[in-house]
């Protein structure tokens, strides 16, 4: 299937306004990461405690700031997370000086006070683990299994609850409760009268400490910079340096364009996020080695074409295919990035733009970068830009026994 047939488009004409442009671009998103600090770095890289927490009724931002400003957390981010309606939001407080286990603690405590007044020291059904749930259960006995079956009995029905508050998040009421599988009137009256159902829950709760934060980060940066000279080298190996440097050339616009519209855009940058980066570089060099193939395969056969125009003959020939493509590729990353929920809008965002700028730099990046290291270092100097010397009327210039034409196999 071919969308675009027998093209003859000039892409090399304008070849150093797509390259100030996308310097340009570049240049908008380092300013933006740098200089106005706009790069959400998530928990992963920066270190800290990030909880999801899930309330009974919609919480207010302002009062959750002050909550945690009371409680010593002057700079924690909170914002909503998920959909409207789920009344769920994101705290992330900072790495706590001295403490590998970050102020996780503290800050629940601060909540417990304003949200779960008078509780006292009632389990709170929203919050506890299984083994405290089973515990209960088990030293009362409210069904009369005995001691000797009570501990796996209780430990089942205390599964039963757990799962159900995982599925709604959290328990606004003890029909709820009550509706789990296995679980008895006499447990539920027991859970009523001993325990409580708190006013939020907690869904998630991360904590990475400063040592691991850095290391995380470094290894992070490192396993993007090892994966473009890695690529460099096989596609000198594979085809010429030229092509090497043209590829890696493309794959890093890509990732700095990417990255400057991902922190543009808000999302946070954690491990999930470079593993996306990872994956837009192995799709940016796929489609770079797609042209360059092309363009050696024409060198065989036009010997003494210009450089830059078998790089134009050659990205024409694979235009239809470049397009058909990012097109079905863009299918997934973009039902991902408004269909995929909050967790993976990060990663579908990155595919999504690295789709669309990886194939845009395989046309206008990728050949202009090779075509000018060419003309700098290459052997063919300025006859980049015109046909090989030729001998007599037109006839090409007799090879030297033994010689072969750069760029043949």
């Amino acid at each position: 299937m071919q969308l675009l047939r027998d093209t003859n488009i000039d892409f090399l004409k304008y070849r150093r306004f797509w390259i100030a442009f996308s310097l340009a671009v570049i240049a908008v998103g380092l300013v933006a990461i740098f200089y106005h600090g706009k790069l959400n770095v998530g928990i992963d890289f920066a270190g800290g405690t990030q909880a999801t927490l899930k309330f009974s009724e919609r919480p207010d931002v302002q009062a959750l700031r002050d909550i945690a400003g009371g409680a010593g957390f002057r700079e924690a981010v909170i914002q909503r997370f998920g959909e409207v309606g789920t009344n769920e939001v994101m705290v992330r407080i900072p790495i706590v000086e001295g403490s590998e286990e970050g102020g996780g603690a503290d800050l629940l405590a601060a909540l417990d006070a304003r949200y779960n007044p008078g509780a006292g020291g009632a389990l709170d059904v929203n919050r506890s683990g299984s083994d405290a749930l089973a515990a209960l259960l088990a030293e009362r006995d409210p069904d009369g299994v005995g001691a000797a079956a009570a501990v796996s009995h209780y430990e089942g029905v205390a599964d039963a609850i757990l799962a159900v508050r995982k599925d709604l998040g959290l328990f606004t009421g003890w029909s709820q409760v009550s509706g789990a599988p296995g679980v008895s009137g006499a447990v539920s009256s027991l859970l009523q009268s001993q325990a409580r159902l708190g006013s939020f829950a907690v869904l998630s709760l991360e904590n990475v400490g400063p040592q691991v934060g850095a290391e995380l980060r470094q290894r992070g940066v490192l396993a993007v910079v090892f994966s473009l000279l890695a690529m460099m080298v096989y596609i000198w190996i594979r085809f010429e340096l030229r092509f090497g440097i043209g590829a890696v050339m493309a794959s890093l616009h890509d990732v700095l364009v990417t990255v400057g519209l991902f922190a543009l855009a808000g999302f946070e940058f954690n491990l999930t996020t470079v593993a996306a980066f990872l994956a837009l570089v192995g799709y940016s060099i796929n489609d770079t080695v797609v042209v360059f193939d092309r363009v050696r395969e024409n060198m065989r056969k036009h010997r003494t074409e210009p450089l830059m125009q078998l790089m134009n003959r050659s990205i024409n020939q694979t235009l239809s295919r470049t397009v058909l493509t990012a097109g079905t590729t863009l299918l997934a990353s973009g039902t991902l990035l408004f269909l995929g929920g909050e967790v993976i809008r990060g990663f579908a965002f990155v595919m999504t733009i690295g789709v669309i700028v990886g194939t845009y730099s395989s046309i206008f990046i990728a050949a202009p970068f090779a075509l000018l290291w060419e003309q700098l270092v290459g052997r063919r100097g300025e006859a980049a830009d015109k046909p090989a010397a030729t001998a007599g009327k037109g006839a090409p210039a007799p090879a030297k026994p033994g010689a072969r034409r750069r760029g043949q196999s």
